[in-house]
């Protein structure tokens, strides 16, 4: 069987560097795939993607050695088993809030006896093996999404839960669970008590022997939450990215322009 590159890099000793897909595109989730990133993650809650397009999207993704991952729209049995039946070596669950809530993730997520999930690994068993179902409890990676008060509150009950592999980090949500409107949203939080929050998921998670992820908006940033400890640093998004390198291209091109010298009146703009 294949093994998930996500655990094989923990085992290692080293972070997980982690894209994210918001584009519905098996071309685009092609080209991610074949940037380095250690796993990629496709969204289908704030994405704009659906079931259908992850399909093609994962089998896009099958030729390099990315770890394939979903961020379900909901807790929700279906589509969590048919997203790790299509291939994802792991789940990113939203909203996760109580230790009753992580306990159902799991159950989704592990074969009998360890949890209630359905047998019918349709497409994965020729993406990770025949032998998958042999194996995929112990490979399959579940994290739990912390990004409201209510999380933050029950965090030491949620860690807690046997089979969850690690909590993910949604710093926007988060900051506005905690604090309402009182900032902006976003990622790269630098107010200290949001940054505190974070670290404070951090060392829970640790302290439980679970692993922390958090999802950022540059690559500075990632760098600095490596440098705290976390296990999965997610870096921007396809959306992101596109708009950030057409954006400079556009500026150069008008700032190159802009110092080129106009030709003097009366004069041929171009040769013939």
């Amino acid at each position: 069987m294949k093994l998930n590159n996500i655990r094989q890099r923990w085992h290692d000793g080293q972070p997980v560097l982690n894209g994210w897909l918001s584009i519905a595109s098996s071309f685009s989730a092609e080209i991610m795939a074949a940037q380095g990133y250690d796993s990629l993650t496709i969204d289908l809650q704030h994405g704009f993607v659906g079931y259908e397009e992850a399909k093609v999207m994962l089998q896009a993704m099958r030729a390099s050695d990315v770890a394939p991952v979903v961020r379900v729209p909901w807790l929700e049995p279906g589509i969590i088993m048919k997203a790790l039946d299509a291939g994802a070596w792991g789940i990113i669950c939203p909203m996760v809030n109580t230790a009753e809530q992580a306990k159902a993730l799991v159950s989704c997520m592990r074969y009998p006896p360890l949890g209630t999930r359905s047998f019918g690994p349709t497409r994965v068993t020729f993406s990770a093996g025949q032998d998958y179902g042999q194996y995929a409890d112990e490979q399959v990676v579940c994290f739990a999404m912390i990004e409201t008060a209510e999380a933050f509150d029950n965090l030491e009950e949620i860690v807690a839960t046997p089979g969850l592999d690690g909590v993910y980090i949604g710093p926007a949500d988060l900051t506005l669970g905690l604090t309402g409107r009182t900032f902006r949203t976003g990622f790269d939080r630098e107010e200290p008590e949001i940054v505190a929050a974070i670290k404070h998921i951090l060392d829970v998670a640790h302290r439980a022997g679970k692993k922390a992820g958090l999802h950022n908006g540059t690559a500075a940033y990632a760098a600095k939450a490596a440098q705290w400890g976390f296990d999965l640093l997610t870096v921007s998004n396809d959306v992101q990215l596109l708009r950030t390198a057409a954006a400079a291209s556009i500026q150069q091109f008008r700032e190159l322009q802009g110092n080129q010298k106009e030709p003097a009146s009366g004069a041929p703009a171009g040769g013939y």
